[in-house]
């Protein structure tokens, strides 16, 4: 009998595990990995970028939790000795009405204590000659970049240093109160956490939760220029549509030096629809089309214009012309000539409503805690998010 066992051991689940067993040393606690290694979905695939939390509104989960985790995770990338870019990022305007945009994450920022920087043309062009904006644009000191399954993978080995039981190769099959069946056998648990991603919501559903919500994947991929022939020095992003939870197209500094364009928030059809038919799974292909129908034929939230617009960034051209929008005409694009490692976003959707969830959403009682919406920024956040579902979710449910 566990005290706690864990479903998925990713970013979320490698830290809710530590942030246990540092709150009590003497717990059992069991980590359940479908895969043979950690890293190799969404807590690996994502772009690195650790946000500063200006874009959020500041009664948000999310705007607590990415600018405690900016900090966080930056404090244990160095003590750990992991590399780090603390390249910052521009967020810039092309009209009147981006201004206001800008105008508004500005006042984003000062209500969640992020430190934003107003540059003029002069002012950018002298710190960022490629950078183009119109009027002005917004500097974030700090936005940094790291490798992102560099960091999961690392946080596996805090797990292994804590005496944590790490299974992997281990797939969820069932559940029963809380016996948890699996291809490596039957275990039981006083509380089962389920951080399970882009099968959080299934999963839940075997526990009488997510009732309202299913996950929808969206692949996000970049274009990458491999040497940075680009001479890209900062990430630099377009004012965000903020009704939708996707930023736009944007330049990224990797932690390697290595610039890229993208992502994508192309809608996919099953939900590790990674490359052709890869992982295909018919009943999930049916669930999916389903809602993706009833978003295509509703347009809710513009998700019919949203997918006609994504399936044209297949185009490298396209995609190009589209960031080019952000810089200038010196800039040199020659380098962006191939595909990145395709990622695949757990998007939650209200099923009654159709309005893509844009925070996170934990369910629980006193034997089962769901984590059904880790969205972006979840990597950033991941250390404080993790102590808020043991403190909100774990340590109140107990008897």
């Amino acid at each position: 009998m566990y005290d706690y066992l864990i479903i998925g051991a990713g970013i979320i689940g490698l830290n809710i595990a530590k942030n246990l067993k540092e709150r009590f040393p003497s717990s059992k606690i069991l980590l359940l990995e479908k895969e043979k290694e950690v890293g190799l979905h969404s807590s690996g695939r994502n772009s690195g970028v650790l946000h500063a939390g200006f874009y959020y509104t500041a009664n948000s989960l999310k705007a607590k939790f990415t600018k405690e985790g900016n900090e966080a995770l930056k404090k244990f990338v160095k003590q750990r000795g992991l590399k780090i870019n603390e390249c910052k990022k521009v967020v810039v305007a092309t009209n009147d009405k981006e201004l206001e945009g800008l105008e508004e994450l500005k006042r984003r920022g000062d209500a969640n204590s992020v430190e934003l920087q107003w540059l003029d043309e002069k002012s950018l062009s002298k710190l960022y000659p490629n950078i183009k904006t119109y009027k002005k644009a917004l500097l974030c000191p700090s936005t940094a970049t790291v490798n992102p399954k560099e960091v999961t993978k690392e946080f596996a080995k805090v797990i292994q240093e804590l005496k944590i039981e790490l299974i992997l190769d281990c797939k969820y099959i069932s559940s029963n109160c809380n016996v948890v069946s699996t291809t490596k056998g039957d275990f039981q648990a006083m509380k089962v956490i389920n951080c399970a991603g882009l099968y959080a919501d299934t999963i839940a559903k075997d526990f009488g939760f997510s009732k309202d919500y299913v996950i929808i994947p969206f692949k996000g991929i970049y274009l990458k220029d491999k040497n940075n022939n680009s001479n890209l020095k900062t990430n630099i992003y377009p004012v965000p549509n903020l009704a939708n939870p996707f930023l736009g197209v944007h330049y990224t500094l990797t932690v390697d030096n290595e610039s890229k364009i993208g992502p994508t928030a192309i809608p996919a059809f099953w939900r590790e629809n990674y490359k052709g038919f890869d992982n295909f799974k018919l009943k999930e292909f049916i669930q999916i089309l389903y809602y993706e129908s009833k978003l295509f034929i509703s347009n809710a939230f513009g998700f019919r214009s949203l997918a006609f617009s994504e399936i044209k960034k297949y185009s490298l051209s396209h995609l190009k012309n589209l960031a080019m929008t952000l810089t200038n005409k010196k800039m040199n694009h020659k380098g962006f000539d191939s595909w990145s490692t395709p990622g695949i976003r757990a998007q939650l959707l209200n099923k009654n409503t159709l309005e893509l969830v844009q925070d996170f959403v934990v369910e629980s009682d006193e034997n089962s805690i769901h984590v059904l919406n880790a969205v972006s920024p979840a990597f950033t956040s991941s250390i404080p998010f993790a102590n808020w579902v043991v403190e909100e979710h774990i340590l109140k449910t107990t008897n």
